[in-house]
């Protein structure tokens, strides 16, 4: 079960960063502004947090099966997305990209809860593999946008839309409830308010806020900051830059299972901590590797991409443990909901600091975020 909601997450989640990894040539083709590329990336987060907000008010992820939330997820996110290899407006393609943010709502917390229910000793470990395929769908479309430099943006959009249909019928189809959680429940009105109240599940929502401040920031513009970095010049730029971002979320599939595999030995919330650390100081050290050689990069980003990700697995356990089982899928997301909101700020500021100061320092603005986790999650680490 394990293995088939990861698979499931991974062709869902390759919607995430479709346009992304292919941002350069669409602005090229269709004479987008900086501000309006940058929503390629903005909107699906503001269609995630839209979607999730709805998601956790209406408890949709507890009230029906959320294999069957998972599987329409895929497929109206697909759809959506398959709808921008055909339009040449800048408005429409944005607006079909908050589409597939809503919908990709109901793919990332249902799935999650899935794999929530087939385990309870090993939780950690398991939220790690399927927290990694989500990071390696999300990694898959830089992947393509790297080794097939000439094949048409529109082609890798459709590839992504196709690869979505797939893990929903995975999961809809082939995966089966677990005992650990509830597969369904009635609509409770309080729900919301008893997640918010929970000490536990609160901390580790704070140290979500921290993770999140810097992680999609980083995925995101990664890329601009190799190709600004190197000394390569146009479309060898690009692809360069493509090859950096998608070794940094790539690393943090592997970053996700390992420290999974740590979390439920030596404790969650300690785990957590070392990985926000870790990857605060990266965000730190990033302007000291700029301009240096590919290699030295590349190396670097591998740190900083295992590290960055690697956490985040473990909070959504840790909200999952500290959650009522009737309550686990609306915990989620509202989990989800709350750290999404806050991208969408770092993901903004990135750009505008390197417009400021240049590419070199633009994320030094990330570093206070996952110290802010890291101070969170001490609370959470028992005292031995």
């Amino acid at each position: 079960m394990l293995a088939l909601v990861a698979l499931g997450q991974f062709f869902g989640m390759t919607l995430w960063f479709s346009a992304t990894a292919a941002a350069p040539r669409i602005a090229a083709e269709l004479a987008l502004s900086e501000s309006a590329t940058a929503w390629l990336t903005m909107a699906v987060q503001g269609g995630f947090v839209a979607g999730t907000l709805i998601s956790a008010v209406l408890n949709l992820s507890d009230v029906f099966n959320a294999r069957r939330v998972f599987a329409a997820g895929c497929f109206a996110g697909a759809a959506a997305n398959a709808g921008i290899a055909w339009s040449s407006d800048p408005s429409t393609i944005i607006a079909l990209r908050f589409t597939t943010g809503a919908a990709l709502a109901c793919v990332y917390p249902p799935g999650m809860k899935i794999a929530a229910g087939w385990f309870l000793e090993r939780r950690g470990s398991a939220l790690g593999v399927v927290v990694g395929a989500l990071t390696l769908g999300s990694a898959f479309p830089h992947f393509l946008s790297w080794t097939a430099a000439d094949v048409s943006w529109r082609t890798l959009i459709a590839s992504s839309s196709a690869l979505a249909l797939i893990g929903g019928v995975v999961v809809g189809v082939f995966v089966q409830d677990g005992p650990h959680v509830a597969a369904s429940a009635p609509f409770d009105r309080h729900a919301l308010g008893a997640v918010i109240r929970n000490r536990g599940a609160r901390l580790a929502t704070y140290g979500y806020l921290g993770h999140m401040w810097e992680l999609y920031a980083m995925w995101a513009w990664i890329a601009a900051f190799a190709a600004a970095s190197l000394p390569q010049q146009g479309e060898e730029a690009v692809r360069s830059g493509a090859l950096v971002a998608f070794v940094a979320i790539a690393s943090g599939a592997v970053g996700c299972v390992v420290a999974g595999l740590w979390a439920d030995r030596w404790g969650k919330a300690r785990i957590a901590r070392v990985a926000l650390l870790t990857s605060g100081a990266c965000s730190a050290a990033a302007a000291a590797f700029y301009g240096m050689p590919l290699v030295a990069l590349l190396i670097f980003t591998v740190i900083w991409g295992f590290s960055i990700v690697a956490d985040s697995p473990q909070f959504s356990a840790l909200v999952s443990e500290y959650s009522p089982r009737t309550h686990v899928g609306t915990a989620l997301t509202l989990q989800t909901c709350a750290g999404f909101l806050l991208t969408m700020v770092s993901m903004r500021l990135v750009p505008l600091v390197a417009a400021s100061y240049g590419w070199q320092w633009a994320f030094l603005v990330l570093v206070p975020g996952p110290i802010l986790g890291a101070l969170a999650m001490k609370s959470l680490i028992p005292d031995r």
